[in-house]
């Protein structure tokens, strides 16, 4: 007896308590209410591969990150923490499951990218305030174009200045301090700069706040996470280009060194084409197209917008009929959800209108047998690889064509991963034969074909609309977007799905697109000017749908913070032929095919 109720009183020390739906056993106090220990001064972080180390309670995320041996190869630049993307100067108060983000990820790129330019601006404006400078697009080989608006653009001796003053304030290492501003006082503060593009664009905002950085005395808001201080920013350079010049840094493939820089000429005009149809319209940022939005002009918007398409279209199909006793081939290639297919149709149009009748051949009819697919790194098949294409029967078939043979076209089967026999076809003497893929800009594609009888085209979404003109607009955001909303009208996949994809199509479009677009005779850009605002609708829910803690949540989250800057529209307004039907649906030339054999 005097054994069991020691057992009893030594039982009333102690209390189940439930948190969380794990059961802890906590000591109770002399009145029977449970003590509540203080909390240890340390936290843990669990890293993917297992490893855990132990740091103070509260410290910044690069305090902590600093322990690690790989912290500066390649340099961090954040983490996933708990499923959420976090800077490196905040602050962990509990235990964590922690994912590196460096400078060779799509996130940790973006931060260092926005930070440089954060370090460009405040010295631009401090050596020349008088005047404005503009991010207008970016360069393939890592860097943005700048435009100053000034009657002469820099000189070189007045960017060799601009660069050692950023060079002064990386040895510095300044902080860049994170400030959550009242949105009246960010008004307050942009007026006082007569900064009108920022203004325009919070007009709109929902919430009661704005997240602002500084560095010394500039403030400005720039859409995502910063680096701490400007030692971070140690790679970059500053090139004169044109009219204005380039911020040069690194790609995330080398991300401590500055590559080549790439002559453009093409792509370049073809950009400052598209911002002066912008200045034309009176749209140069995200906030005067809310502007035209709320006034209700946007039907004269799409509608301009989609006259300054077929405008492009009617010039390129005008130079290849002017080609046409050489010309047979026209090529047409450009990276994922340009648009490609609904201009290879619109261009047909036009080219019947004008007594030309196109033959549309499939290029991925022409895959080798899946057994001879090369392999990646990885060892899985790798379908972009011009080595997946079997470019001399192409080039056979070609040939044959154009001499007026009947050819036996195969047919891929994307099942069984073999070739089979497709329709026989044989051409008129006066068509020509359009082929669309990733490779038609390679001159690899077709080695036995004589260039001068083809075309060559590139499409690609070449976006000049920027929130304001320090927060510019990716073209492979408006890309990601567009793919998410066909991909799940079309091929039922979720966001994620096409999410997790992304990185590996961008990676083949480095690769096998992209070193080849001067390649063109011509360029033709698919952007749209109110686009993101048509698919707000379609995409959020999409997006809303990404499970918490997978890795594409962390990018399905930054996409909605991004498309709550636009007002949405109904995509009832678009007309049944525009590009961005194909993404959106109701495209009247879905089923439009051209029948050419006799």
């Amino acid at each position: 007896m005097v054994k069991l109720l020691g057992t009893f009183k030594a039982l009333k020390k102690f209390s189940l308590l439930q948190i969380k739906g794990q059961i802890h056993m906590a000591e109770l106090n002399l009145n029977g209410i449970p003590k509540v220990n203080s909390p240890r001064h340390t936290i843990e972080i669990v890293l993917p591969d297992g490893r855990v180390y132990t740091g103070p309670r509260g410290a910044p995320l690069a305090d902590l990150l600093r322990m690690l041996p790989e912290w500066d190869n390649p340099p961090i630049m954040g983490a996933v923490v708990n499923g959420e993307l976090r800077e490196l100067t905040a602050t962990i108060e509990m235990d964590a499951r922690v994912r590196l983000v460096t400078m060779a990820d799509d996130d940790g790129a973006r931060i260092y990218r926005r930070s440089i330019t954060f370090l460009l601006e405040s010295a631009f404006e401090e050596l020349f305030p008088q005047d404005l400078m503009t991010l207008d697009h970016s360069v393939s080989a890592g860097g943005y174009y700048c435009q100053v608006n000034r009657n002469e653009p820099l000189t070189q001796e007045e960017l060799d200045r601009l660069l050692v003053r950023m060079q002064e304030l990386v040895s510095a290492d300044l902080p860049i301090e994170r400030q959550t501003v009242p949105l009246d006082e960010v008004i307050a503060y942009f007026e006082s700069r007569d900064l009108k593009d920022k203004l325009q664009l919070i007009k709109y905002r929902q919430k009661e706040y704005l997240v602002l950085y500084r560095l010394g005395e500039h403030r400005d808001y720039h859409h995502g996470y910063m680096v701490p201080s400007t030692g971070y920013l140690k790679w970059f350079g500053l090139e004169l280009m044109g009219e204005g010049f380039v911020l040069r840094f690194p790609r995330r493939a080398t991300p401590k060194e500055i590559s080549p820089m790439p002559h453009y000429p093409k792509l370049l005009s073809t950009f400052r084409q598209y911002g002066k149809w912008l200045e034309r319209l009176g749209i140069e940022s995200v906030g005067a197209l809310n502007d035209s939005i709320q006034a209700g002009n946007i039907r004269e918007i799409i509608l301009v917008s989609e006259a300054l398409h077929n405008l492009q279209i009617i010039d390129i199909s005008q130079q290849i009929v002017e080609r046409s006793e050489e010309v047979r081939i026209i090529l047409i290639a450009g990276p994922s959800s340009s648009g490609k297919t609904t201009f290879s149709k619109r261009l047909s149009v036009q080219l019947l209108a004008q007594g030309f009748s196109p033959f549309p051949l499939e290029m991925d009819n022409y895959f080798v047998d899946r057994e001879q697919t090369p392999k990646d790194a990885n060892g899985n098949y790798n379908f972009e690889s011009l080595g997946a294409m079997d470019t001399l029967l192409l080039s056979d078939h070609l040939q044959r064509l154009i001499r007026g043979e009947k050819v036996r076209l195969p047919k891929y089967d994307f099942h069984t991963g073999k070739r089979k026999d497709g329709e026989e076809v044989k051409l008129r003497p006066d068509q020509m034969i359009i082929l669309e893929g990733i490779h038609g800009l390679n001159p690899h594609l077709l080695p036995t074909i004589d260039p001068s009888t083809t075309y060559k085209i590139y499409a690609s979404c070449l976006t000049q609309l920027n929130l304001d003109r320090y927060n510019r607009i990716s073209t492979t955001d408006t890309r990601l977007l567009r793919r998410i909303v066909r991909d799940a009208r079309e091929r039922g996949y979720s966001a994620q799905d096409t999410i997790s994809r992304w990185e590996s199509v961008q990676a083949g479009e480095k690769e096998y697109i992209f070193p080849y677009q001067e390649n063109a005779d011509k360029l033709f850009n698919s952007a749209l000017v109110y686009e993101l605002s048509a698919l707000r609708r379609n995409a959020e829910p999409l997006l809303r749908q990404v499970p918490y803690g997978t890795r594409e949540y962390v990018e399905a989250k930054r996409l909605l913070a991004f498309l709550e800057w636009f007002l949405p529209i109904d995509s009832d307004l678009i007309p049944d032929n525009s590009i961005l039907l194909e993404f959106l649906g109701g495209s009247i030339l879905k089923d439009f095919k051209l029948w050419p054999s006799q």
